[in-house]
């Protein structure tokens, strides 16, 4: 299934049916006073977070959904029928924002949350109605009132508690293949993967996690390089941020140094909050360095990075180090209610690029 994450749609509720002026007639009854109905109301168009649905592809080819009208009201003292109501299923993560006033409507944070985007408009009174004491033959009736009309942004933000970011081919696939349930393309080529993965993650009995890999980051993505800046709104509702680094590019010309200081700059380019977010450093494919120089390396990055949080030395093909990596993202995440003091920042410094 094609993956889309932003779209829009127009969206239509039913106009309330008109009220009807009628007087009851029947034989040798005269004088049968006012008996014309009310107007039925229009539909609504509801949204509803269904947590069987990651995309928002069946709202890329239809972009008009027009709830039912109201029926007329009729003499007889019938009312008119209300209008069908027009559900629209969209992923849990979902933000529904209204163009015109640039507001968000709604937030489909839960499973089965329903929220009214468009409200169909009442219908209209009928002569009896308006039926008093002192008005024994009212002759007066009221049209239906239109029903809302929207253009909406949809923007899907996907739910996860830990994000990968790094650059391309550093071994993210890979890492959440390794860890979770998820089962991404994995190839030996830059941008294999094109749109986010999500997988949970068992850190024991009763425990788990959501890990979302998104494609990779390169130098100049905030002017369209790559894939840009597009997938980085998948990153924005997690609590903890993972930084993939390839400690052991497979060319010589590459520095883990320099390619990690890149994706760290085009992350505040895209968003301050999401740059300040708790990061740590993965150091992935150290099974591609000689087990004696291992540590060496691992310190060298460290330093240059001028890093002051947790390092991780990991390796997502023969899952070495995933263990730690997991018990110590699940401890995290159980006291994320606990207000992070500043000097817990884990950030390093962007500073200038630096060669070896």
């Amino acid at each position: 299934m094609k993956f889309i994450d932003e779209t829009v749609i127009d969206v239509a509720a039913g106009n309330g049916g008109a009220g009807c002026a009628s007087f009851r007639r029947e034989k040798f009854i005269p004088y049968g006073g006012p008996d014309g109905g009310d107007g039925g109301r229009g539909g609504n168009v509801l949204a509803v977070a269904d947590a069987s649905l990651n995309t928002l592809v069946d709202f890329r080819y239809a972009r008009r959904h027009q709830a039912g009208h109201g029926e007329s009201g009729r003499g007889a003292d019938q009312f008119g029928a209300a209008g069908a109501d027009v559900v629209l299923r969209m992923p849990v993560g979902t933000i529904v924002t209204d163009l015109a006033t640039q507001s968000v409507i709604a937030e489909l944070l839960e499973p089965g949350q329903q929220v009214m985007v468009a409200k169909g408009g009442d219908g209209g009174f009928g002569n009896l109605h308006f039926k008093s004491s002192t008005n024994r033959t009212p002759r007066k009736k009221t049209p239906g009132w239109p029903g809302e009309q929207r253009r909406l942004r949809l923007e899907l933000r996907l739910l996860a508690d830990i994000g990968l970011l790094g650059m391309p081919n550093a071994g993210k696939s890979t890492l959440i293949a390794a860890i979770s349930n998820a089962r991404p393309k994995i190839a030996d080529y830059q941008f294999t993967t094109l749109h986010p993965n999500l997988g949970v993650v068992r850190a024991g009995e009763g425990r788990s996690f959501v890990v979302a890999d998104i494609p990779g980051l390169i130098e100049g993505a905030a002017e369209g390089a790559g894939l840009g800046h597009h997938f980085l709104r998948h990153l924005q509702r997690t609590r903890l941020l993972w930084h993939i680094v390839d400690a052991a590019p497979f060319d010589p010309a590459a520095d883990p140094v320099v390619q990690a200081r890149a994706v760290v700059n085009e992350l505040r380019k895209y968003d301050e909050a999401l740059y300040r977010k708790p990061r740590w450093l993965v150091l992935n494919k150290l099974d591609l360095v000689p087990v004696e120089q291992q540590d060496a390396l691992v310190s060298e990055i460290t330093r240059r990075l001028r890093w002051r949080g947790p390092v991780f030395a990991v390796s997502a093909l023969t899952r070495r180090g995933l263990d730690a990596l997991i018990e110590a993202s699940w401890r995290e995440l159980s006291a994320a209610s606990r207000p992070a003091a500043v000097e817990d920042d884990v950030r390093f410094t962007a500073g200038p690029m630096e060669t070896r």
